[in-house]
């Protein structure tokens, strides 16, 4: 029997939902081991009141659940707690349901787990989404704390985890965020999807067109008009271009 990893956790709070008491047994408990302080729920109701009543720093969601499922979850998590950013989600579903896990990544999951998986994965996959996800404090408040990196109208701050669009702050999952300082540390490169899943995520395989929902989602938030976008450029038979002069041209 595979080891859960220990330590690491900090006391972070994860709220676990499947309908499934085995899965959501052992899960639970090898979160528990990690550090992690953990909450558990069996349906999308129970989920949605145990994180509105206190606010899970991530949560492991199953798709297939009893009369609400997963998707709709996500959904109605994402509007509550606003003004404090989404929580991370990371969500379980079946092998082979690509459909299902670019809808997850739709609505706004920041990672899948794919049916049957390894608990200690899924441990190391919940650590490295918080790690990436804690914020440190930015005095200013806007956005322009050190190490901050702007173009065309944006600016992203990596230590503070924090992005803004025209002083307006943007909410992102932890993808999003994570492509968009990717983009805007390398303006005017095209990148191919892989070389975006292996440098941005540091994934050396899997769906390619998980890239091309966080490019379109990213675009949503981001660009003027997301039906034509003008700094995410598409590089037709390469991939995408992060174009921050576009914005200077007639």
């Amino acid at each position: 029997m595979e080891q859960p990893p220990t330590g690491g956790g900090a006391g972070a709070r994860v709220l676990v939902v499947d309908d499934d008491p085995t899965v959501a047994e052992i899960v639970t408990g090898y979160l528990d081991r990690a550090g992690y302080v953990v909450d558990r729920a069996g349906d999308g109701p129970d989920a949605l009141a145990r994180a509105a009543a206190h606010r899970p720093d991530l949560v492991v969601l199953d798709l297939m659940l009893p009369g609400m499922d997963g998707l709709e979850v996500c959904r109605r998590m994402r509007g509550q707690g606003q003004g404090q950013g989404p929580v991370p989600v990371i969500m379980l579903t079946a092998r082979g349901d690509e459909d299902d896990r670019i809808l997850g990544l739709e609505v706004g999951a920041d990672d899948y787990v794919t049916k049957p998986f390894s608990p200690r994965e899924l441990v190391l996959r919940v650590g490295s989404v918080l790690r990436r996800v804690r914020p440190v404090a930015d005095p200013s408040g806007d956005g322009s704390g050190s190490g901050v990196v702007r173009a065309a109208g944006l600016s992203v701050d990596p230590e503070a985890r924090t992005a803004f669009k025209n002083g307006a702050e943007l909410a992102l999952t932890v993808r999003e965020f994570d492509l968009l300082a990717f983009f805007l540390a390398h303006p005017g490169r095209a990148f191919a999807r892989e070389e975006l899943m292996r440098d941005v995520w540091g994934w050396d395989f899997g769906d390619l067109s998980t890239v091309t929902v966080h490019v379109r989602r990213l675009r949503g938030k981001v660009e003027d008009d997301p039906a034509r976008p003008r700094l995410i450029r598409t590089v037709w038979g390469v991939g995408y271009r992060f174009d921050p002069a576009a914005t200077e041209e007639a």
